[in-house]
């Protein structure tokens, strides 16, 4: 190979001296950004929860403000749709004068004395279907059968039957609500995955184990939707109920209210029943989350 030819100042790094010839030293690193912070995350999170919260509450904040508005302005008759604000006026006077905490005292005892006795006895008879192929044979034409009627329908039977006391309301919510809950269990329990129980049983797991660790956790979520469900039933159809020969309840004070033209304090109860149905569906749900985190993925 040629000798490569210097030109004129030009210096090779062997002619250099040893301290010459050392490589520079490396710069250090500049410093971080003095905006990164250990709170940044959080607060990136905090901003987030609040857009979520800006963005689902949109839609109930513009029916409020139409509520306010629209009567306001002669585009509804204020006479049967009054302005939000004098609604909740009749609300704060109901609450002051102690007739809707009566009301509601009575509702929430009749709602969940017969949602109670529908998760008692529905959840077990929902598994007991489900997972005993000689039950479901036996009981599923007379499931099919009551499914499909109507509880209001039923309400002229309960009470001929049972009265207008309150064992009649009771057992009315509690008919309403055993029904979501029995077929969401049945469901839960049939399409549990199969080589779920596949690999328990391959693993040596009994009847009782089986059903205890696979089966039930990985039925929860299914079953938890049916308690919901019955949740916002038991509200519902206790309304109707305490329409028909009662003196205390949501229902009856709105049914009084309604036929005594006091628009106002009608409009209270329905706010009331609303904002109720709302705290016991994130009670189910928070509860929901709870049971859970067991369940088998």
């Amino acid at each position: 190979m040629a000798e490569q030819k210097l030109l004129p100042g030009d210096v090779h790094r062997y002619d250099l001296p040893d301290d010459a010839a050392a490589p520079a030293p490396a710069l250090p690193l500049p410093p971080a950004p003095a905006s990164v912070s250990v709170g940044a995350p959080r607060r990136r999170w905090l901003a987030g929860r609040l857009r979520r919260a800006v963005t689902n509450s949109t839609a109930i904040l513009l029916l409020l403000a139409a509520w306010e508005v629209l009567p306001r302005l002669g585009v509804l008759d204020p006479v049967f749709v009054p302005p939000l604000s004098e609604d909740l006026v009749a609300w704060y006077d109901l609450v002051a004068g102690g007739q809707l905490p009566e009301h509601l005292e009575a509702s929430l005892a009749r709602s969940l004395s017969g949602f109670g006795l529908a998760i008692v006895l529905a959840i077990p008879l929902g598994l007991l279907i489900g997972w005993y192929k000689p039950v479901a044979e036996f009981l599923t034409p007379l499931l099919e059968l009551f499914r499909n009627t109507s509880a209001v329908a039923l309400l002229p039977v309960f009470t001929l039957i049972l009265g207008i006391g309150e064992t009649t309301k009771v057992t009315f919510v509690l008919y309403a609500c055993a029904w979501p809950i029995l077929l969401n269990t049945i469901s839960g329990v049939k399409t549990v995955e199969p080589l779920l129980i596949k690999s328990a049983r391959s693993m040596g797991l009994g009847p009782v184990r089986l059903f205890q660790k696979v089966i039930l956790p990985a039925a929860v979520p299914t079953i938890f939707t049916g308690v919901r469900l019955a949740g916002a039933y038991s509200i519902l159809v206790l309304i109707f109920a305490e329409m028909v020969g009662a003196k205390a309840g949501l229902g009856y004070l709105i049914l009084d209210t309604q036929s005594s033209f006091r628009i106002p304090d009608m409009y209270a109860g329905i706010i009331t029943i609303s904002v109720l149905g709302l705290l016991f569906n994130l009670l189910l749900v928070g509860v929901e989350r709870r049971f859970s985190t067991w369940r088998t993925t």
